[in-house]
């Protein structure tokens, strides 16, 4: 077995692969005659057919297997003895040859890239600080209370944050159009559930009451037969109910967990709670600036084989999301395109950061991981449990860990860039998707 190699471009090599047919000849004998133990013949006992008729039925498949082994002992020879770092799977191309005593490959593949971890200095970051205080714990309390409300009919006209419930049909020159009618339809004004315009016309109207109005829908509607067009509601009020929050009380402090009632501790609670997710959030919106820091100052050439992989894994996760929300995955049929984008950025980082990690000497110790996985027990009812619960299979530590590593990393990418405080709206990092 011969291989030479020649690079065809930045991460893609190519490698001819040299094979000698004796070489696949002499072993092709020992496997047909062991394949041929158990093929059964009428007229031979197993074991005795001839070595001819086994050849026959099985040879094809002997030489695939002979070949296939040696071309990749040859190919894992070749760039062993050239230090290639190999990503994904190499494709093989048989060559044409005159030569009668060999066969001729290419093995084309691609190799990880080698860089150096660009420089930071001139990066800038701005790290938020926000204290929690008496306000923000207010503002937590007043959330908690609308997400348990309670609606109380009204004798009075629809407002803003009330529950309504009306049937309505919408009709375009005098005739009702799809989607444009319900029965019995629930909503709370001011939280965007319809049209500005409709809302504004639901409001003031009482239980009871019926109105006519015209509703011009945006040039950007979703239902394009209708974007832009004015049409005419016909809309009947059955229920106008005003929200009632319930009191910081004993019964709220329950409802919460807190199983005395004790509404000190029920704030402490939501305090301490809070804290840890504005720690969580801050730490968030950092690792997201230092992970555009480090895609920035290192502009880096990624395998192909490696993002296609990537995306078939996306692929996979968001089919496995839709089938949980009931959703029938045949019904949107996913395309590698949607994920490429992502694919491509978290195979860069990945690489970025495996780079970083072993030059700088970041990986996570077991005291970092003990003492993330304590953090998070700390937010549940027994922490001793959940703790032995991550202890109790590597997989659970290892994404600890992950997480402990690319801390280490925003540590190390903070004490090189330019960083900056500002502080932080309370009610803008919390209402952000993280």
């Amino acid at each position: 077995m011969e291989a030479t190699t020649v690079q065809a471009n930045e991460l893609e090599r190519r490698i001819d692969l040299s094979i000698a047919i004796a070489d696949v000849e002499k072993e092709m004998e020992p496997r047909i005659r062991r394949m041929g133990r158990n093929m059964k013949v009428p007229g031979f006992r197993p074991g005795k057919v001839p070595y001819a008729m086994v050849k026959q039925q099985y040879g094809d498949q002997a030489r695939h297997e002979v070949l296939s082994e040696q071309l990749d002992r040859a190919f894992g020879e070749a760039v062993t003895a050239q230090k290639m770092n190999v990503a994904g799977y190499p494709r093989l191309e048989a060559k044409e040859t005159e030569s009668t005593t060999h066969m001729e490959f290419t093995a084309v593949f691609e190799v990880y890239p080698e860089f150096v971890p660009g420089d930071l200095s001139t990066a800038e970051i701005e790290r938020p600080t926000l204290e929690v205080g008496a306000a923000e714990i207010e503002k937590t309390l007043d959330i908690l209370r609308k997400q348990r409300v309670r609606y109380d009919n009204a004798d009075r006209g629809a407002e803003k944050e009330d529950r309504v419930v009306i049937d309505f049909t919408g009709k375009k020159d005098g005739v009702a159009f799809a989607g444009g009618s319900a029965v019995d339809y629930p909503f709370v004004l001011g939280q965007g559930m319809m049209l500005p315009d409709f809302e504004k016309a639901v409001e003031g109207a009482k239980a009871g009451e019926s109105k006519t109005f015209d509703l011009t829908f945006p040039e950007d509607y979703h239902a394009k037969d209708l974007a832009g067009q004015t049409v005419q509601f016909e809309i009947a009020v059955k229920q106008v109910q005003a929200p009632r929050l319930p009191d910081v009380d004993a019964d709220f402090a329950k409802m919460m967990g807190v199983t005395d009632g004790d509404v000190e501790k029920m704030r402490a609670e939501i305090e301490a709670n809070l804290r840890r997710e504005v720690k969580r959030r801050i730490e968030a919106k950092l690792k997201d600036q230092v992970m555009e820091a480090l895609l920035k100052a290192n502009p880096i050439s990624v395998p192909a084989a490696l993002v296609d992989m990537e995306i078939q894994r996306l692929m996979q996760s968001a089919r496995k999301d839709m089938e949980q929300r009931g959703m029938k995955v045949n019904d949107m049929p996913l395309q590698p395109e949607w994920f490429a984008d992502q694919a491509k950025r978290r195979v860069t980082l990945g690489l970025i950061l495996a780079e970083v990690v072993k030059t700088e000497k970041l990986q996570a110790s077991p005291e970092q991981v003990r003492t993330m996985v304590e953090d998070m027990a700390a937010s549940y009812e027994q922490p001793e449990e959940v703790v032995r619960w991550y202890y109790a299979q590597p997989q659970r530590l290892s994404d600890v860990e992950g997480v402990a590593i690319e801390n280490n990393v925003v540590e190390w990418v903070l004490g090189k860039a330019k960083v900056t405080e500002k502080a932080a709206v309370f009610d803008e990092l919390m209402n952000q998707q993280q």
